[in-house]
């Protein structure tokens, strides 16, 4: 049984009106316990609304999604919540708490968590975020620092402890410091918790260190599902999809054309291994 099944399932945006628009087109996918995904594509894509079809917030238009083995139209929204919690791009606009500790704690209050565990649900999501509980729970969540505040959001799903943690562009405008600190987090939460991730972007250098397994959607449709490491060496499905080509990609393919048989190497690590190698030195790593 999958955790997250989606059966040819097409969205319309304003259904049978002049502005009617189809989002996603025929969809199916499972996604299993434990795995981490990457969905990309440009805007407009359809990324943003088949991650809002995961989490219940809109229903198909046609076709079915399980969660559990169980339609979706069919689970409570609390109980929903348990299992599937989305980030959004930019959460901090979603704020409404005095404090941080009340920020935290509404999702934990909402699903049903007791008084007495709450305290703990919050302490433990702000740290795994790198937030100090004693220093900012008593702070409002608006006068925090940009990449404070991503954080912060970020906690507040993860204070319910769901099964499935879906992030959408979790890095937007934050500088390069800022991202790198927030996947590191979200890396180290994921595998201590043994979850499932899935992260929408259009930035293949963003979620290629965390991922496992990528689709890709154009215009509402899938054009590629399967491990990152393939679908690196598939230029044309990213060109296809107007995506830009990672820097360590981009890299690959510059020293390939130099002559280097480097083909499959995606780390700086394998690189340099497979280039040493080549020359007929001994690797770095075992010295």
């Amino acid at each position: 049984m999958a955790l997250i099944s989606l059966k040819s399932v097409s969205y319309t945006y304003l259904k049978d009106t002049p502005l009617e628009k189809e989002a996603l087109l025929n969809v199916s996918l499972n996604v299993e316990h434990g795995e981490r995904i990457g969905i990309l594509g440009k805007t407009g894509s359809g990324k943003s609304t088949l991650i809002q079809l995961i989490g219940g917030l809109i229903y198909p238009t046609s076709g079915e999604v399980y969660v559990k083995d169980k339609e979706i139209r069919k689970w409570n929204s609390k109980e929903l919540c348990k299992i599937v919690g989305v980030v959004f791009q930019y959460p901090e606009y979603q704020f409404f708490a005095e404090t941080v500790f009340e920020e935290v704690a509404f999702g934990p209050k909402n699903i049903g968590i007791s008084e007495e565990k709450i305290e703990d649900c919050v302490k433990s999501a702000l740290i795994s975020v790198g937030l100090s509980y004693e220093e900012i729970k008593d702070r409002s969540p608006f006068h925090l620092s940009g990449g404070e505040k991503r954080r912060l959001a970020i906690a507040s799903i993860l204070a319910m402890d769901p099964e499935v943690l879906i992030l959408d562009e979790p890095t937007a405008n934050l500088d390069p410091r800022g991202k790198l600190q927030i996947m590191n987090y979200i890396d180290r939460w994921v595998d201590k918790k043994q979850k499932t991730l899935i992260i929408v972007s259009h930035d293949l250098d963003e979620v290629m260190r965390l991922v496992r397994r990528v689709i890709v959607l154009k215009a509402g449709e899938i054009i590629f599902d399967g491990p990152s490491e393939r679908l690196f060496m598939s230029y044309d499905k990213l060109e296809e999809a107007e995506l830009d080509l990672p820097e360590i990609v981009r890299l690959v393919k510059i020293l390939q054309e130099k002559g280097y048989p480097i083909e499959g190497a995606f780390t700086v690590q394998e690189i340099v291994e497979r280039i040493l190698a080549y020359k007929g030195y001994k690797s770095l790593w075992k010295c």
